[in-house]
Parts: structure tokens; sequence; C-alpha cells
């Protein structure tokens, strides 16, 4: 058996009071166990401070503003019903059946009702119904459908409450709050939050010319929508919800709304003269596909206008020569504004005004010159 050194010595020393040690502490914990004592507790853990119970009826002012736009701004908008004359098949017999419905919003206390000109395309009659339930017969006054705006009118001695418009020199920011209001698959005045995700989109209207300067919005735009206002945080109007972006067809969190610009100029004219009135050269045109499909890039002129300021620019349409060659003025520009198709002729006339003076630059015969013109007020 090999000998206990020293060093042998010390370490069962060592060992004999640690052992000792746990003894101790076991038996301590054992007399409090028998003492009903209870093992002592964990450190608790770290958590976030708690957060006091809110008031009875307290929200936040975030909240409190979509309350107080909604509540000033849903009796101003509309549920709009389409109409049109449907036949039975059995029996050939015609009858007035709903087509479609959107949503608008009351223009002003003379009954004027503003929406979506493709939520009333082709309806024979339309009917409106307001934030109380009532619902009156509409008249079709009149609309552009290049920028999807229609108006109607309904007789009525209701006190309507008009829509808030915001100043003329108001502008719309990205980022800022932006709210619907409108009639989602027929559910009437529902309120949707979001923000302007984009201004100045460019889209292509129901009617195949581009719509200008169009804001994009994250909040939820769905069918039925078409034609109900999109507010600003003073539930000011800022815009027409008029389209989404969807592979779907419902909401995918891009929606697109007519600015109140465009509504301002339109809304206006429809009222007074029943159509929008503009400027323009006097002159017909031929159709983009047939210009195309006779390898032609710009916007040819078929016809130009007795005395019309086409024609006293020295503008020509179509015409066959003396040797079957035919003979035709191309409008390929307007000032600075290159021109490829009746798209973008639209767009550089968009908002001119009769009287206004404008270059025109022209091809004909293979040779390229510009004329001045001064714009004329179309019928």
């Amino acid at each position: 058996m090999p000998a206990i050194t020293t060093r042998h010595r010390l370490c069962l020393l060592a060992c004999s009071l640690v052992l000792a040690g746990c003894a101790q502490v076991q038996e301590s914990y054992s007399d409090k166990v028998s003492k009903g004592e209870s093992e002592p507790a964990a450190l608790p853990a770290k958590s976030a401070p708690a957060i006091g119970p809110l008031s009875a009826g307290a929200r936040t002012e975030y909240e409190q503003n979509s309350v107080d736009v909604f509540r000033a701004t849903a009796p101003s908008v509309v549920f709009v019903t389409n109409n049109q004359l449907r036949r039975n098949r059995w029996n050939s017999q015609t009858s007035i059946a709903k087509a479609g419905s959107g949503s608008g919003f009351i223009w002003n206390r003379q009954g004027y009702i503003v929406t979506n000109y493709h939520v009333i395309e082709n309806g024979r009659t339309f009917d409106v119904t307001f934030y109380d339930g009532t619902t009156l017969p509409a008249k079709f006054i009149g609309g552009d459908p290049q920028k999807d705006i229609a108006v109607l009118k309904v007789n009525t001695r209701k006190a309507l409450v008009p829509i808030q418009l915001p100043s003329a020199n108001n502008q719309v920011e990205v980022g800022q709050k932006a709210i619907a209001i409108g009639n989602p698959f027929g559910f009437d005045h529902t309120l949707t939050i979001g923000v302007i995700s984009a201004i100045g989109r460019d889209m292509q209207g129901a009617k195949g010319v581009t719509i200008r300067d169009m804001l994009q919005t994250d909040a939820a735009i769905n069918p039925g929508n078409s034609g109900g206002p999109l507010l600003d945080s003073q539930g000011r109007l800022i815009g027409i919800n008029t389209m989404i972006y969807s592979k779907t067809g419902n909401s995918a969190g891009i929606g697109f709304a007519v600015p109140v610009s465009a509504v301002r100029r339109v809304v206006p004219d429809v009222i007074k003269y029943g159509k929008v009135r503009r400027a323009g050269l006097g002159v017909e045109l031929i159709s983009d596909s047939r210009a195309r499909s006779n390898g032609v890039v710009g916007v040819v002129i078929a016809k130009v206008s007795r005395n019309s300021s086409a024609a006293k620019a020295g503008l020509r349409g179509l015409r066959q020569r003396r040797n079957g060659n035919i003979s035709y003025d191309v409008i390929v520009g307007i000032d600075k504004m290159s021109i490829k198709n009746y798209d973008n002729l639209y767009t550089a006339l968009d908002g001119r005004k009769a009287g206004e003076k404008i270059t025109v630059h022209i091809q004909r015969d293979g040779q390229s010159f510009s004329l001045p013109l001064k714009l004329m007020a179309l019928d």
C-alpha cells in the first residue's frame, strides 16, 4: 500500500471541510422546512415597466383623429347604383336591373354628386343612397371619361353635407395620412386608413388615356370603393378612389386616386356646361392602330376643320395627290413634348386654355417643320 504523504493529508483535510460545509447547508435547509419556512424565492426576471390602464373611453390622438374625420365626413359619402336595361332570354321582355354600384360624394347643397365615370357607364337609370339610408333617383349630368369623373344630380330638400375641399395651394406629401370612405362589396360607409405611398403616378384609365398625377395609397380599396373620397387628416378631399393594382381583384395595398386638382377642373365645367370645355387644334385624327399599321410614329391628321386654328396655321389633313400618292401631316411634337400617339397629344393639351399659343412640330412628305398655333375652344 503506498505511503500517505504530506500532500495527501492536505487534500484529505480540504475534502473534509467541503463535506462538512455541505452537511451544514443541508441541515440548515432541513431545519427551515421542519419549521414551516418556504424555499427562498428565485431572483425576479426583468420585465418591461407596467402600463397603467387607460381611462374609460380614452383614445390615442391618432384614433381620435380617425373617429373625428369619419363623423364629419361620412354624411357626405353616398352609395351609387347603376341600373341597366336587361332582356329576358326566354320571353324577350326587357326590364331595369341593378348592373353595378360604387361610391360617390356630395359636391354641393344643390344636389350634385361626384363619382367615377366607370361606375355609371352604360347606365339607364341611377340611384343614390345617403348616410341616413334614404335612396333617391339621380340624373346623369355629364362627365369626363378620360379622367374617370362623372356628375349626377338628385332633387331633394334634404339638408346635404358637401365634401370639404382643401385650399388651392394645398400640397399632398408622401407619408401623410390617407383615409378612404366608401362601400366595398356593398358594406356601406366603411372606413380604411393608410398613407400616401406615392404621388405623380401615371395610370391608364378606362378609356385607354393615361390619367396623370394620380395618388397611390395603401389604404384598403376594394370593389365598391370606386368613386368614393380619399381624405387627409383634416377630412378634406385629396382624391377620388378609382382603381387598384391587384392580381386577385381585391385590395393588395396598392390603390390609386384621381387627384383633387383634376376634380376641381372637371366638375364645375360639367355642372355648368354638361361637359368639359377643352382647348384643341380643330382636327380629326387617324387612330393609333391604323397609323402603326402604316409604320407611322406620331399622330396623323385625317381632316382639318374649316376656320379652325389648325387651318389658320396651315395644317393639312389626309389627301391623295394626282400621282396617287397619299400626303398627310403627322404631329410629332407640341412645344418641347414629343408626340408618339394620341395619349401623348391628349396629355400635351390637357389643362390648356383657348387662346393659348403653342408650337406644333410637323412631318409632311419627309420634311420636318414647326408652326405656331393658337388653341381654340372645342365644342
